[in-house]
């Protein structure tokens, strides 16, 4: 398997996976506990929102940042911040200060880690065998992040959120280890050119962040719902479908540097239509909802090495990684904040959870079409 032979991307993939714990465990908690923090599910919402319009305005002090130090540096200090917000999750009650600083943090340590762990990944990876490498980060993530919310949710029955979030965060800690060993990348003072070689992905990422506000965010609140509002069966169904995601995603990456990219987007969109719906259907029947989050998990494993293969490879190709991600993640932050926003408003005007889910089928559209146009021309 000649794509595994770049250790840089295998610390780095060593890294996501560890990293994965944390998302797959407290992560896939942050909507569901705040709900059963007190907090309802219009300000969840607003608060989601908040997080990803602090990180709109932070992420250009980021370039600054890099130039001086470097991605290395960044990301590793990006990682130890992300820690720290789990602790305050544990300690929301309400809406209220505690809220308010777990927004703050929030912002801060996700600005921080995405931007540059994207551009470093980018810079790293190989154009050749980014399918595989992204297949293989995406099934180890997934692999790794199976017994997370079990144990997530078991801890949160039974010890309490300090203790569950607390452990979430000694893991967050921990995925900076590998990042020691891997070479650090340089910045350019100037880069021309770098956001209008962006601009295509940008739209990208706005039409897979408005998705993910619908089946995504909205989606960890009505299984929650569905599933009576206990964290160990929420936890045991996004283990089940961390399980089913992790048996197809590896295969996927193989399939796009083989040349089939365009294939696997045409299942990878039926296959992310079909979660909108059921997702939107699923809501209130514990069964169906459990089915929902499995197909959800194939979609993701097969939509991630699509998107992101076309994602890293221009970005590699563009004048700045780092000022490219800059672009794309800002993308990400306004079509999120403003699907956020918008499913929000919808259940705050007594709309149901289908509502708010259902939002996701116009950019799973438009995602489709742009990958499309990337496709055809490779």
């Amino acid at each position: 398997m000649a794509f595994l032979r770049s250790t840089p991307v295998n610390l780095l993939n060593l890294h996501y996976a560890i990293h994965a714990l944390a998302l797959s465990g407290s992560g896939m908690f942050f909507a569901a506990f705040l709900l059963q923090a007190g907090v309802p599910a219009p300000v969840v919402m607003a608060a989601l929102a908040t997080i990803l319009l602090g990180r709109f305005c932070i992420r250009p002090f980021v370039v600054a940042l890099a130039r001086r130090w470097g991605l290395k540096p960044l990301v590793i200090a990006g990682t130890l911040l992300t820690a720290l917000q789990y602790p305050l999750l544990g300690r929301v009650e309400g809406v209220g200060w505690g809220l308010a600083a777990l927004v703050v943090v929030a912002s801060v340590g996700d600005t921080l880690y995405w931007t540059t762990y994207h551009a470093w990944f980018a810079s790293l990876g190989d154009n050749e065998d980014r399918g595989h490498q992204i297949g293989a980060r995406e099934a180890a993530a997934t692999i790794a992040g199976i017994l997370a919310p079990l144990a997530t949710g078991w801890a949160l029955a039974t010890v309490g959120p300090d203790i569950a979030f607390g452990v979430t965060a000694l893991a967050l800690a921990a995925a900076a280890l590998p990042l020691l060993a891997a070479p650090n990348v340089k910045v350019i003072e100037e880069a021309p050119g770098a956001i209008r070689a962006a601009m295509p992905a940008v739209l990208l990422m706005a039409a897979d962040s408005w998705s993910w506000a619908g089946y995504g965010l909205v989606w960890q609140i009505a299984l929650f719902v569905s599933l009576g509002r206990d964290f160990a069966a929420y936890g045991g169904a996004v283990a089940l479908a961390a399980l089913v995601g992790a048996i197809s995603g590896l295969a996927i990456g193989r399939w796009i540097d083989f040349g089939h990219g365009g294939r696997v987007l045409w299942v990878s969109a039926a296959a992310l239509m079909a979660t909108v719906v059921l997702r939107a259907v699923g809501y209130g029947d514990p069964r169906l909802a459990i089915f929902a989050n499995s197909v959800g998990a194939v979609a993701f494993a097969l939509h991630t090495p699509v998107v992101m293969t076309a994602i890293y490879n221009r970005s590699k190709l563009s004048p700045c990684p780092l000022r490219f991600h800059v672009a794309t993640e800002a993308g990400f932050d306004l079509a999120g904040a403003l699907g956020c926003l918008t499913a929000g408003l919808l259940l705050w005007a007594g709309a149901p959870y289908a509502a708010g889910i259902a939002i996701a089928a116009l950019s799973v559209t438009a995602s489709f079409l742009l990958l499309r146009r990337h496709y055809g021309q490779a």
